[in-house]
């Protein structure tokens, strides 16, 4: 991967170290994706997930697959990235995905898990 292809800043998480550059950056733009509910955006109301919504509902295959389908929708609207799989689980206040990604170009393989905390309304990266 190339040192610096992407440059960004955020104030998220940092001590002190607000440049982010290539997969961090890549990341966080995902995780922000995925933390705004699908309608908050203003002027982009398509802009968002829907696993927010899906919380509260039970974890059908129906629900499920809507789940997945959000999550293919979300990285795929970053043409840096590739969705290479996806796992979904339940935990005692929500849901927890993994997702299997591919920076591209270069090819750089990593796997991102975020939790969705319905108690907290809170979404974790772990």
């Amino acid at each position: 991967m190339a040192n610096g292809r992407y440059r960004g800043l955020s104030t998220i998480g940092q001590n002190k170290k607000f440049r982010l550059i290539d997969y961090e950056l890549v990341k966080r733009d995902l995780i922000n994706h995925f933390s705004i509910n699908k309608g908050e955006k203003l002027m982009n109301p398509e802009f968002g997930s829907l696993i927010w919504k899906m919380l509260y509902e039970p974890l059908s295959e129906d629900t499920k697959a809507v789940i997945l389908a959000d999550v293919q929708t979300i990285v795929n609207y970053d043409p840096r990235l590739r969705v290479d799989s996806v796992l979904l689980d339940e935990f005692e206040h929500g849901l927890q995905v993994q997702i299997d990604l591919t920076f591209l170009p270069g090819n750089f393989v990593d796997s991102l898990r975020l939790e969705f905390n319905s108690e907290t309304n809170n979404l974790s990266v772990l």
